[in-house]
């Protein structure tokens, strides 16, 4: 067995995108520490594993392709006894399963983590608190170590073009506790906004549902790589869903630019959006908390101010 596990995510056949970026992490860990690392994947993505980990060890589910949070924890808990460090993307799957599984090896857990320090052999892994304003460090005491990682953290690890041939593991199932109804996910061409490399996010100040026309307005312009957002409120009010809600009690993002509209800017809000590279915001009251964490500000009335920018996007492209 490997020493340090990544616990992959998938998307079909294919590993999501924060599955990629927690390789990184691994291989990284792996290089300070010396040891080993691997992946364990569900037996029908070990050929997309086998391009990125030295290593894979393939988890039977066969056609239970989508088992809950606590069935997998209790399969992947019978696999990891001679690991020392076992890691997952800070997903809200990861963390569930991440956290179950913590409980099944009586093990602490360093969840949401944004990075590590490798000192002397002894591992730190970094923790955000208070909206970003503090950086903690924590050490982790029992093994198997355990730590979820924040999407966007890392860059995604490059392919290797090869294929690694997959160890299957075998477990013993268990009962379910809970049952798992699937729902179909609405279908988009625009990336997840927790992992978009730029992020327009509504708020009250649109007024309604039926004036978000024109922040989609300017994602075409914006192109491809852009993914739609909105605060608490607008998704409190059934404006837009609650996937799309970006904050503390929603979903915490790190984009390289955000750019916020008609948003005041509460705490919550800007606890989920602190890690932004860059933060553009457009709303006409000048005293509008958001300008305080911004790197530009745009005062003015949105519903003139944003048909304008997204104008000029397209000029100059």
């Amino acid at each position: 067995m490997f020493k340090i596990l990544v616990i992959a995510e998938t998307a079909g056949e294919d590993l999501t995108t924060s599955t990629l970026e927690v390789c990184e992490a691994a291989a990284v860990l792996s290089s300070s520490l010396g040891e080993s690392w691997g992946m364990l994947v569900p037996d029908h993505a070990t050929e997309a594993a086998g391009k990125v980990a030295p290593d894979v060890m393939s988890l039977g589910v066969g056609e239970d392709r989508y088992p809950g949070a606590g069935q997998v924890a209790s399969m992947i808990a019978q696999v990891v006894e001679s690991t020392d460090i076992v890691i997952m993307a800070a997903t809200s799957t990861g963390k569930d399963v991440m956290g179950r599984l913590a409980q099944h090896l009586s093990v602490p857990l360093a969840q949401d983590c944004t990075g590590f320090e490798v000192v002397s052999g002894e591992i730190k892994f970094k923790r955000a608190l208070y909206g970003g304003k503090v950086v903690v460090r924590v050490k982790l005491s029992g093994r198997p170590m355990m730590a979820s990682f924040r999407p966007r953290s890392f860059t995604p690890i490059a392919s290797s073009g090869g294929f690694v041939k997959a160890v299957t593991c075998t477990v013993n199932r268990v009962t379910p506790k809970t049952s798992v109804h699937l729902q179909a996910k609405a279908v988009s061409e625009r990336p997840d906004v927790t992992e978009a490399s730029i992020v327009v996010s509504g708020g009250r100040g649109l007024r309604g549902p039926e004036n978000w026309h024109i922040l989609e307005d300017l994602l075409d312009a914006l192109g491809p790589d852009a993914a739609l957002a909105c605060s608490r409120p607008v998704s409190d009010d059934n404006w837009r869903p609650h996937s799309e809600h970006v904050g503390q009690t929603g979903r915490a993002i790190a984009p390289d630019l955000y750019i916020a509209v008609g948003i005041s800017g509460a705490t919550q809000h800007v606890a989920g959006i602190a890690r932004s590279k860059c933060i553009l915001a457009i709303n006409k009251d000048p005293d509008a908390p958001i300008f305080k964490v911004a790197d530009y500000g745009i005062v003015g009335d949105l519903f003139e101010v944003v048909p304008a920018l997204a104008a000029a996007i397209r000029d100059t492209s």
